[in-house]
């Protein structure tokens, strides 16, 4: 039954990726999603979609993965973005992970699925019809292979989406006007890990495999990528800069410090290394040393937002939100009210604890969730200022939506509704509300159908 166990795993690997956000932690930075809306528009646009409809994210995780499940996102995770060494091995990998937005794959993801589930249900049936006849050994037989049978039905469909992907990600590169050299050089990395993991690159080796083999998918892009008119064009040196910074504020983060601070020595003063130290100071609590490499970076960019929002960042984490406030207040203005950034605004007004500050609050917060909805801390700092603004309704309706969307459905629901009796009839708020309960009650609706032993459970 070893292979029945690998299928349903498989299928249970295809449901989950349905709630990527909801298994995983999302990574926010300012920063890093501006430059990722930047490299992947032109492919975006090239993929036939609109980049405001298309969201990348990114994903804190080490392992060298991205993918797509459902709607119109694609998730990179962290490692990936450690393993990449340039901005066009990162344009690689988005152009792929298009290709299965508008492939539709996740939507026919259910047609592998199902025609392997049947290949295993009429092996099971056939087998205990054997086993009823009294031929056990045969029984055992019909059913070994029926599963193997399922497994590699379903992994042809999948290895099929891989390469209708890649086709169609080299076909975005080449519309957007941009080398597939970066493309081939990820594969690269993959096919190097494959190598060190001992995974052989033959066809037996490949009938197990989701993916086509990595030497297999090198040779036919290379093929497509070397005659492309874009294949000799040289990298767009803005964007290589910006990945740089990308990646060493992304390592300050999430790396451990000794770590980070092997890689980027004190004796390198550029500005990556500056901001990988300063997320690693600031992790060790070595706070004068986090503010010298935010200052230094502010020194030669003082319009720079992202600069001024890590001073901010260090000084407001670091118990000095009064301090933390001109920083802050300067990025929202350089930025035009950059959401996340405004959110830490907001936040430091409130860590003030000084009422005068709270008005300036409400209005920075209600401002960035207007202009992103999807940020649960910004509504958490809403509710408190509502909260002690004595605005108990709007405080209910702000903790709704940040609960709702840290998927605390029955907390969500009650929220909701709390707010909705006290709000005044008919206003934006109190629909806002109605929605907001619709949702929670949706999504509980939706778990409970998928888990119904734990359906009480989850609704108190």
């Amino acid at each position: 039954m070893r292979l029945l166990s690998h299928i349903l795993a498989l299928f249970a690997l295809a449901i989950m990726a349905a709630q990527p956000a909801a298994a995983q932690s999302v990574l926010r930075d300012a920063e890093t999603e501006a430059f990722l809306r930047e490299i992947s528009e032109p492919l975006i646009e090239a993929a036939g979609l609109q980049p405001n409809n298309v969201n990348i994210v990114l994903i804190n995780d080490p392992s060298v993965n991205a993918f797509v499940a459902g709607g119109q996102a694609v998730y990179l995770h962290s490692g990936l973005l450690d393993a990449a060494d340039s901005a066009n091995e990162v344009q690689g990998v988005i152009a792929h992970e298009l290709g299965h937005i508008t492939g539709g794959h996740i939507v026919r993801y259910g047609e592998g699925m199902k025609t392997a589930t049947g290949i295993t249900l009429l092996s099971m049936l056939a087998g205990l019809g054997a086993m009823l006849a009294g031929s056990g050994e045969a029984a055992m037989g019909i059913m070994a292979a029926g599963q193997q049978a399922a497994l590699g039905k379903f992994l042809a469909f999948s290895r099929t989406q891989e390469a209708s992907a890649d086709a169609a990600g080299a076909e975005y590169l080449s519309k957007a006007g941009i080398t597939g050299k970066g493309s081939l050089e990820f594969f690269g990395k993959l096919l190097s890990m494959e190598f060190r993991r001992g995974i052989q690159q033959n066809d037996e080796a490949g009938f197990y495999r989701t993916h086509p083999l990595s030497g297999d998918r090198i040779a036919k892009l290379k093929e497509v990528y070397v005659v492309d008119p874009a294949w000799d064009k040289p990298p767009n040196q803005e964007w290589e800069a910006k990945f740089q910074r990308i990646k060493a504020k992304l390592q300050g983060y999430v790396a451990e410090p000794q770590f980070t601070l092997r890689d980027y020595p004190e004796s390198d003063r550029s500005t990556p290394a500056l901001l990988a130290r300063a997320y690693a100071y600031h992790k060790e609590a070595r706070v004068d040393r986090a503010l010298d490499a935010a200052n230094a970076l502010i020194e030669r960019a003082p319009e720079d937002p992202y600069f001024l929002e890590l001073k901010g960042q260090v000084l407001l984490e670091s118990g000095r939100p009064e301090e933390a406030i001109v920083p802050l207040r300067k990025a929202v203005e350089i930025s035009r009210s950059e959401p996340l950034i405004a959110s830490m605004l907001g936040h430091a007004l409130i860590a003030t604890e000084d009422e005068a500050n709270f008005e300036e609050a409400e209005q920075v917060l209600r401002a960035a969730v207007g202009r992103d909805r999807y940020n649960p801390f910004a509504w958490y700092q809403l509710g408190v200022v509502y909260a002690a603004r004595g605005d108990m309704a709007r405080a209910r309706l702000a903790s709704a939506e940040q609960q709702v969307m840290n998927r605390q459905y029955p907390l969500a629901l009650r929220s909701a509704q709390a707010a909705e009796a006290q709000l005044p009839y008919g206003s934006p708020d109190w629909l806002r509300a109605q929605d907001v309960a619709m949702e929670a009650r949706a999504m509980m609706d939706m778990l409970c159908e998928m888990d119904r032993a734990n359906c009480d459970k989850r609704r108190r």
